[in-house]
């Protein structure tokens, strides 16, 4: 359940630490550091405070810090138990549902990077698919000991800043959401494609591809929400799907039949998390076009 900061500023020590004590995976004395420094003007402040808390922290703490995380899609550890917030996490990448060939391949990874380098691969999957992280795990494998811890405790920041979040609600706001999202114009009359179905898909290379969201453009040919807003937009691969045979035959345009142009499929790939992606289609019953907008 989220707090106000109004209400942490306000609180007990002991409650204050009780309320963030997960924001760093199993690690409730950065909490207890800075609970001293209040009050915070916003949630900004208190993160840069925690941040520096771990910054200061001798060597040994920070590393228990990053061996306080669980492997990935690893099945032993999540019999025993995650905590509450890792669980969520993994399982929005989908990490609880893998195909045999995905499994066998994060099995292969995870062990390989504790061989190398002793502690657990740490990457912040909100902003990932599947597929990216398995890239970034070949990527940061020949790095050196030194790289990787540092470079973990980076992917924890990025864990606990997705985390304070959520369970902060302040004026201000950490820079930690994306969006994505499209529009149709009918080309042919000039005019927004309304009641186009919308389909968007994540890709994955190893297992089965997931629709993450269903929708309908409305009278402005957008859609009533972002395709994916209030979070990251994953790295990885997408397709967006339109339904423009449906919406011609419905307006009585003349077309051939069957239709040349039925469901249009727009692959493209998503690097910024953070960012704003826009995929717009402009359509006519015989060509489309489309850009990166944002």
């Amino acid at each position: 359940m989220s707090k106000s900061l109004a209400e942490l500023n306000a609180c007990s020590k002991e409650d204050f630490v009780a309320a963030l004590a997960n924001v760093f995976e199993y690690s409730p004395w950065i909490a207890e550091q800075v609970a001293a420094a209040r009050p915070f003007v916003g949630v900004a402040q208190l993160f840069d405070a925690m941040k520096a808390a771990v910054t200061r922290a001798p060597g040994e703490l920070r590393l228990a810090l990053i061996k306080a995380h669980p492997d990935l899609a690893n099945k032993t550890q999540r019999a025993a138990g995650l905590t509450a917030e890792s669980n969520a996490e993994q399982n929005s990448a989908g990490l609880d549902r893998l195909s045999d060939a995905e499994y066998t391949a994060f099995e292969r990874v995870n062990n390989a990077y504790r061989s190398k380098f002793g502690i657990p691969y740490i990457v912040c999957v909100r902003r990932h698919t599947k597929d990216s992280i398995l890239r970034d795990f070949e990527r940061r494998l020949p790095n050196d000991a030194a790289s990787e811890v540092q470079a973990s405790i980076s992917e924890i920041f990025r864990i606990a800043a997705l985390r304070l979040d959520e369970q902060v609600a302040a004026d201000d706001r950490l820079p930690v959401h994306g969006r994505l999202s499209t529009h149709v114009l009918d080309t042919t009359s000039g005019k927004p494609a309304a009641g186009i179905v919308v389909e968007l898909t994540e890709l994955s290379e190893l297992g089965a591809s997931r629709v993450v969201a269903r929708t309908v453009t409305n009278s402005d040919g957008r859609t009533d929400r972002p395709l994916i807003g209030g979070r990251p937009v994953p790295i990885g691969k997408y397709e967006l799907n339109f339904a423009v045979g449906d919406y011609f035959a419905a307006r009585g345009v003349e077309t051939a039949d069957p239709p040349f142009l039925d469901r249009i499929p727009l692959r493209f790939a998503v690097s910024d998390p953070e960012g704003h992606l826009h995929v717009p289609l402009l359509v006519t019953p015989w060509s489309y076009s489309t850009y990166r907008g944002s």
